[in-house]
């Protein structure tokens, strides 16, 4: 009878755990991390009106195109009232639209269009500064006594010039900028057309919240925080070590009370609407990325991490083993708590196939795919960039004038000015200027690509006629249509989604493997990085029952350990 008991109490012991685990896995849940998220750059996606700039209601024109990716979010870069400086990240009025890209109607439309297909928005929340022409600005430059003379960082000419900050745009990186008006000189770690706001200010912080409020009734589904973990400012501006601009980030990033605001618009907006949240950056350590988003901390999602898409650099690009060290040990890193974003590119780097694989015409599609392939399969958030489902690749101009990037035509300047190798500079630039990745969407083989009827604001990639949507969408096994299946594949596997990730082969310098576990479910993933084919060292992996899921290759390997260039396989185990 003893016997019989203990056996009944190990069972019910048994069935806790296991339905304790299930409900654990299944708190632990949440719709972005399951999300597919893809960036939309509106000024070069769709012009709907031929003035050559993308708008609204181009992207409206095209959500049935971005529905069939699969994808379940996208990130929309500023569409908000400005002077474009910067290309919009110099807000002017948070709760109007630019005139370039139509009407709040417009952005109506597009909402409840996006939200009828299934798809999640995601705004971009322009707030470590505004523009000079925002009503803000306009008003605290006007007299020392304003009330808004607190929502930037003024230092008065009378106490001498303040300590050197760094200003990433400005043509001589000199990020104070002296004004007559009132005889001081305001901060902008950007632009001379983005002065900093002042975040120590409760009053700023509530009209913040108030604006994200504004758009969060809307409807939109999430706000990623641009230069956020920059916002946070010692106010008495001590004197940096000589040399702190080679690292400026080191002393910029998450200053005093970060946390605390982040704390606050948790409370005040995160907590009350069912939105995602990400700030752009992740501090200078794993800890001060799991301090901006471990759960119990009440701050944000997900972390924006730049190590890795910053690894190439002109001109030797970078080395695999970098690539798989920094990956391997962000994920260490979250195994256990907080969450990734995954991503290659964005609106701040040059194309994915241009810096990580090889968009010479012999491996450009398939290293894209094998790209691709990485990011979709990573533990994480994955980020894609509008384009690169294309393949799409830097356009490399030769000369200053085709630039329309400010930070590119300021340092053009700087160089300029202080006798620096202006050849160097254009050929560091065809590698890695943004504007590389800003060019007009390719939609098909007509007249500017079909992005506008009119002049576009930058120039289209020549190679359009061979690299547009049109095309590639009668071809099955093109870069686009692989897309859309390793989109299907990830959104059907969660194991690709929470499944825990072990390196396989780590000093391999060509191939990328690794597993991803998860209830007893085992996928192996393994990528060539490189032109000539690789083999890989299993290791103890089991490889007798492995079945193929997808590969960029129409055929199947001779062999599983054995890789053709820029190979990529999804298996079973």
């Amino acid at each position: 009878m003893k016997k019989r008991f203990l056996l009944i109490g190990a069972a019910l012991l048994f069935f806790f755990h296991q339905k304790t685990n299930a409900q654990l896995r299944q708190t632990d849940k949440a719709w972005w991390k399951e999300a597919i998220v893809y960036q939309i750059y509106p000024r070069s996606f769709k012009d709907s009106n031929g003035d050559g700039i993308g708008d609204l209601k181009g992207i409206i024109s095209k959500l049935d195109y971005i529905k069939s990716l699969g994808v379940n979010v996208v990130w929309l870069n500023p569409i908000y009232s400005s002077p474009n400086d910067d290309n919009g990240y110099d807000v002017s009025d948070y709760r109007n639209i630019m005139k370039d890209f139509g009407t709040m109607e417009d952005f109506d439309a597009l909402l409840k269009g996006m939200h009828e297909r299934g798809i999640k928005l995601v705004m971009d929340l322009v707030v470590n500064h505004s523009s000079d022409e925002h009503e803000w600005f306009k008003q605290s430059r006007s007299s020392r006594t304003s009330p808004y003379r607190n929502y930037y960082h003024w230092w008065d000419a009378e106490r001498g010039k303040p300590a050197p900050r760094y200003s990433l745009f400005d043509v001589h990186h000199d990020a104070w900028r002296y004004d007559s008006l009132t005889n001081a000189y305001y901060l902008h770690y950007f632009s001379r057309k983005q002065p900093d706001l002042n975040w120590e200010n409760p009053q700023l912080r509530k009209e913040v919240y108030d604006i994200m409020k504004f758009w969060a009734d809307k409807g939109i589904d999430g706000f990623r925080l641009d230069a956020f973990q920059f916002a946070a400012k010692d106010t008495t501006f001590p004197p940096f070590p000589k040399g702190y601009e080679k690292n400026f980030v080191l002393y910029y990033a998450m200053g005093p009370h970060l946390h605390d605001y982040l704390k606050e618009m948790n409370k005040e907006v995160f907590s009350k609407y069912d939105v995602m949240s990400v700030a752009e950056g992740a501090g200078n350590s794993f800890q001060d990325a799991h301090d901006l988003v471990d759960a119990d901390r009440k701050e944000l999602n997900m972390a924006y991490a730049f190590e890795a898409v910053d690894l190439p650099k002109y001109p030797n690009g970078y080395s695999l083993l970098q690539l798989k060290k920094v990956f391997s040990k962000w994920d260490s890193a979250f195994a256990k708590k907080g969450w990734l974003s995954i991503f290659l590119a964005n609106h701040d780097q040059a194309r994915m196939v241009s810096r990580f694989g090889n968009d010479s015409p012999a491996f450009r599609e398939l290293s894209s795919t094998m790209l691709t392939t990485f990011i979709m399969t990573m533990r994480g958030t994955p980020y894609y960039y509008n384009g690169d489902e294309l393949g799409m690749t830097n356009i490399r101009f030769d000369k200053i004038e085709d630039y329309r990037d400010v930070s590119t035509l300021n340092e053009y300047k700087y160089q300029q000015s202080t006798g620096g190798n202006l050849q160097v500079f254009m050929e560091k630039m065809k590698f890695s200027c943004r504007d590389n990745g800003r060019t007009p969407f390719q939609w098909d083989n007509t007249a500017n690509a079909g992005f506008t009827t009119g002049t576009p604001w930058i120039s289209v990639n020549k190679n359009f006629t061979q690299i547009n949507a049109a095309v590639e969408e009668k071809d099955p096994n093109s870069v686009l249509n692989y897309f859309r299946k390793i989109v299907q594949l990830r959104k059907q596997n969660l194991v690709l989604v929470y499944g825990k990730y072990t390196l396989v082969d780590a000093k391999n310098p060509s191939v990328y493997a690794y597993t991803r576990e998860l209830d007893g479910k085992k996928m192996l993933i393994v990528l060539n990085f490189s032109t000539k084919e690789a083999s890989f060292n299993a290791g103890n992996l089991q490889l007798n029952k492995a079945r193929r899921l997808i590969g960029n290759y129409t055929a199947p390997s001779a062999a599983i350990t054995r890789l053709r260039p820029y190979e990529a396989v999804v298996y079973s185990l």
